[in-house]
């Protein structure tokens, strides 16, 4: 039986190397940064939060806010204080007079604050 055989040491166990790790503050990523924002959604609910600083950008369905602020800050060059995501899944509604069902396609949202003084012309 092999289960309970003898251990055997070797050089490498034993030995740790001192490694000094440096962090860099810009984030390397494996993902092109121009495809996370899809473009900006200028609504009527948009344009009044652009007089707050808020600005909406349509983004990628798998992208998550550090990439969202990664990508507005190298798009735009301006630094986001905070990133909000909403996630509107896909449904069926119901039109017109008939009751017909029309699929309303799913999207991702993210909600952009920036400090006084940063703005984004989207125009």
């Amino acid at each position: 039986m092999a289960l309970f055989g003898k251990k055997k040491e070797t050089k490498e166990e034993g030995v740790v190397e001192n490694k000094k790790v440096v962090a860099s503050k810009a984030q390397s990523t494996d993902r092109n940064l121009d495809a996370v924002i899809i473009g900006p959604r200028i609504t009527e609910k948009s344009v009044r939060q652009g007089e707050q600083n808020v600005y909406t950008f349509t983004v990628k369905r798998d992208a998550n806010k550090f990439q969202v602020r990664d990508a507005v800050k190298a798009l735009y060059n301006v630094t986001p204080v905070k990133v909000n995501i909403v996630n509107k899944k896909p449904a069926e509604r119901l039109m017109g007079s008939r009751s017909r069902t029309k699929h309303v396609a799913g999207m991702k949202k993210a909600y952009v604050y920036l400090k006084k003084g940063d703005t984004i012309n989207l125009v």
